[in-house]
């Protein structure tokens, strides 16, 4: 059974400090899980975590690596929240020695992780979910990757979608940071191109008492829709005082509000035929059907939530990786994440975790197709991928269908 431990609760006694390549040969090989599991976006948080830990558990299953050492996941609570973020990616390395970390979620806790913790300490991270279009030229040395597209791309995707669906001149509410400043901007860069306008581009601060402001601002000149750039702790408010002012009906969502809890709080009737973009891979990809056999298998259905199997695989290639290398060194796993994501190479799906282990072990190459698309890391380590449109149906989230935009 997978072994969890909370980074945050842990004392320095527990395993002592130093580097993760001090480990002696018989201890687990710790991999960071810097999650959301409290703040804005906690609900995606607890979703991802069980992806990644699916693929350690399939992984200690079939041997686990480096000649039978398990991988242990050792979670640390961002809060969705820079500095909590930054401290406990700190305590993941200098308490728990992890060898890696996946995450954060959140690009503006992602950056600052990367920048003053994992490439100062030369441990590769691994994001899920951050699609701030800045991460691409962020000066982390090579040491932070991401398994999820980035938003240059997904805005590309919504500006046709608010297109299609009627909308000539659109608002925009987006989170101040660096992921909403980024699609808010490639989003409008799209629209505009089309021959859209954009009446508005306002920005909003996080736990606010109310956004009445923003919306009345973005109100003004009455634009067809509200397009809302935002996680669901925000959101929500900001789409109920909309409906409450009574100067929005029709919203086009971004990836950070693709959430039951929209739904549950604003009530299905206010929601029907709104939709929205979010990273998605072709459903029926032999990866995809494999992993989502797994999943569903361990927990039941797959919620209708992004990013669970870009965390899945953040872990499979972090694991193919330290196989590779033959090393827990921070330096060799960054260098062997380019050989074993990309090809040439036999391809090696999810779960196949011992076939993996004997071509490398034989001196193979192997190309790991990922649950969640292609996962062929470029040098900045950014994968191309595909996005769903989901439409809000009858109290459910449906995928529409599956794009794949110009880069």
């Amino acid at each position: 059974m997978l072994r969890i431990a909370a980074a945050c609760v842990l004392a320095v006694g527990v395993w002592g400090s130093g580097p993760a390549s001090s480990q002696t040969q018989t201890e687990p090989v710790r991999i960071g899980a810097l999650m959301s599991m409290t703040g804005a976006l906690a609900e995606y948080g607890e979703s991802i975590l069980k992806g990644v830990q699916l693929a350690a558990e399939e992984i200690n299953a079939g041997g686990g690596v480096l000649d039978g050492r398990r991988i242990e996941v050792v979670v640390g609570d961002d809060q969705t929240t820079p500095q909590p973020g930054v401290d406990a990616a700190q305590r993941l390395i200098s308490v728990n020695r992890v060898s890696a970390i996946i995450g954060a979620l959140a690009s503006g806790v992602t950056i600052p992780v990367a920048t003053s913790v994992t490439s100062v300490n030369k441990i590769p991270q691994i994001s899920p979910a951050s699609t701030a279009p800045a991460i691409t030229t962020l000066k982390d040395d090579g040491f932070l990757f991401r398994t999820t597209p980035h938003d240059a791309l997904q805005g590309v995707v919504l500006g046709d979608v608010a297109k299609e669906q009627g909308f000539s001149n659109v608002a925009v509410i987006y989170v101040n940071n660096d992921y909403g400043k980024g699609l808010a901007e490639a989003f409008a860069k799209r629209f505009e191109a089309i021959g859209g306008k954009v009446s508005a581009s306002i920005a909003y601060e996080e736990k606010q008492a109310s956004y009445r402001g923003e919306v009345q601002r973005a109100g003004r000149g009455k634009p067809d829709a509200l397009m809302l750039i935002a996680y669901p702790g925000d959101g929500v408010p900001i789409v109920r005082q909309a409906l409450e002012e009574g100067l929005f009906t029709k919203f086009v969502f971004s990836d950070g509000m693709k959430s039951t809890e929209l739904i549950t709080a604003i009530g299905a009737q206010h929601l029907e035929g709104m939709v929205g973009t979010a990273p998605e891979a072709v459903a029926d990809s032999d990866a995809a059907v494999r992993f989502r056999k797994a999943f569903e298998a361990k927990h039941g259905a797959l919620p209708p939530r992004p990013y669970i199997d870009t965390g899945y695989d953040a872990m499979y290639l972090l694991a193919l990786a330290i196989e590779n290398a033959k090393s827990t060194d921070g330096t060799a796993i960054r260098d062997a994440l380019h050989a074993i994501a990309n090809p040439p190479g036999e391809q090696v799906l999810p779960g196949e975790w011992k076939k993996a282990r004997e071509l490398l072990a034989a001196g193979n190459d192997v190309d790991y197709a990922g649950a969640a698309g292609s996962q062929n890391f470029d040098k900045s380590g950014d994968v191309p991928g595909t996005f769903g449109i989901w439409q809000i149906k009858g109290g459910k989230i449906e995928t529409l269908r599956i794009v794949e935009p110009a880069a």
